[in-house]
C-alpha cells in the first residue's frame, strides 16, 4: 500500500466516522432525543433485556449516568425497568421495541433502502471484504475504548 493510499484511506474513513456522527445528531434531534441517548438506546434494543450494571460495563458510563439515561428513556416511554422479585434491588431494563420502532424506524426507512441500493452495487468478495474490515475495526475500537475506559 503507498503513502497516497493511506491517506486517502484515513480521509474517506475519517469523513465516513464525521457524516455518521452528524447524521445520528440530526436522527436524534428529530426523534426528540439527544445523540448521546440515541446511541444507547441503539444499544439495549440490542437485548431483550439487560440490568443498569451491564449498560454502564459496555459504555463506560458511571451508574449515575446510566441511571439518568434510564429515567429519560424511560419517561419517553422506549424502556422500562422491571424489577426481580427474588432481589428488589436488581432491575432489568426491557427496551419498548415497538414505541421505539414508531419512532426511529419512519426516520431509517429511507436510509436503510438507499443503503441496501448502495450495497448492491458492490460484488459479494467487495461485501465480504467490507465487513471484514467493519468487524476487524469495531474490535480495535472496543479494545481502545476499554484500554480507556479502564486504564
Amino acid at each position: 500500500m503507498t503513502k497516497n493510499n493511506i491517506q486517502n484511506f484515513r480521509e474517506a474513513s475519517r469523513a465516513y466516522s464525521d457524516a455518521s456522527i452528524f447524521m445520528h445528531e440530526a436522527i436524534a434531534r428529530k426523534a426528540g432525543l439527544s445523540s448521546t441517548d440515541h446511541k444507547y438506546l441503539g444499544l439495549i434494543l440490542q437485548y431483550e433485556s439487560i440490568t443498569a450494571g451491564e449498560i454502564s460495563k459496555l459504555t463506560g458510563l458511571t451508574t449515575g449516568a446510566v441511571t439518568g439515561l434510564i429515567d429519560r428513556l424511560e419517561k419517553k416511554e422506549l424502556l422500562k425497568r422491571q424489577f426481580i422479585k427474588e432481589d428488589r434491588r436488581k432491575v432489568m431494563i426491557i427496551p419498548n421495541t415497538e414505541n421505539s420502532m414508531k419512532l426511529l424506524g419512519p426516520i431509517f426507512e429511507e436510509l436503510q433502502q438507499k443503503t441496501m441500493k448502495l450495497v448492491s452495487t458492490f460484488s459479494k468478495k467487495e461485501i465480504e471484504t467490507i465487513e471484514r474490515y467493519f468487524r476487524e475495526a469495531t474490535v480495535l475500537m472496543k479494545e481502545t475504548t476499554d484500554h480507556l475506559n479502564n486504564p
